[in-house]
């Protein structure tokens, strides 16, 4: 029943995390399906508005369902919600497109200096169980997370700047969702070599709750 639980839980985490991305994704598509490839604005006006709703009901699904919100969860919702407004209100897309970078560069400052005091901040931030895992396990995982954070954030800033708004989205939807699972799941090895125990569960069972933000 706990590894149940355990999977159930990191399955939604997951869905909350990048459901609202392909919201915004599904919607921007659609409506430059409907209005045709010469309203890119209205397209992009409606995806984000549309992405800015998803991540509202992320927040309260994660409330009701999970009984907590991440710190992750809600920073994203925050800079969602507010960069998102800035998009719609000047019909400009690179707020939207600035946005993970600004994620990724404030949560990699974050972890960096919580590293130089002796302190893993992503335990906090997570809140994910990871049962037996050392202090050495903790720091470690901090400094792989705050320097992926940094090239995440370096990655999306010459994607935006070098490509289409459609081809930026798309990486971001596919790519970046897909590496970032990838690098989760990549470090479950080292944990298991600092005290890490999975019991009954499966490895994968929790990526769902150890990727980064998404929005």
């Amino acid at each position: 029943m706990t590894a149940t639980k355990s999977h159930n839980n990191g399955t939604l985490s997951l869905a909350l995390d990048f459901g609202p991305l392909l919201v915004f994704f599904l919607t921007y598509k659609g409506a430059g399906w409907i209005w045709g490839a010469g309203n890119p604005i209205t397209a992009m006006t409606f995806g984000t508005g549309a992405f800015m709703a998803a991540i509202v009901i992320a927040v309260i699904i994660s409330k009701v369902k999970l009984g907590r919100v991440s710190p992750m969860l809600w920073l994203s919702a925050l800079l969602i919600l507010f960069f998102g407004g800035l998009t719609i209100y000047f019909r400009d897309q690179s707020f939207i497109q600035v946005k993970p970078t600004i994620i990724y560069a404030f949560f990699a400052l974050m972890l960096f200096a919580g590293l130089l005091r002796g302190q893993p901040l992503l335990k906090y931030l997570l809140q994910a169980a990871y049962d037996g895992l050392t202090h050495e396990g903790w720091m470690k995982l901090s400094r792989n997370w705050a320097l992926f954070f940094v090239a995440m954030a370096i990655a999306n800033e010459a994607m935006r700047r070098t490509m289409s708004f459609d081809a930026w989205l798309a990486v971001k939807v596919w790519g970046v969702t897909v590496v970032s699972v990838i690098f989760a799941g990549a470090n479950i090895p080292m944990l298991m070599r600092h005290g890490l125990t999975l019991g009954e569960e499966k490895p994968s069972e929790d990526i769902g709750e150890t990727t980064p933000p998404q929005g």
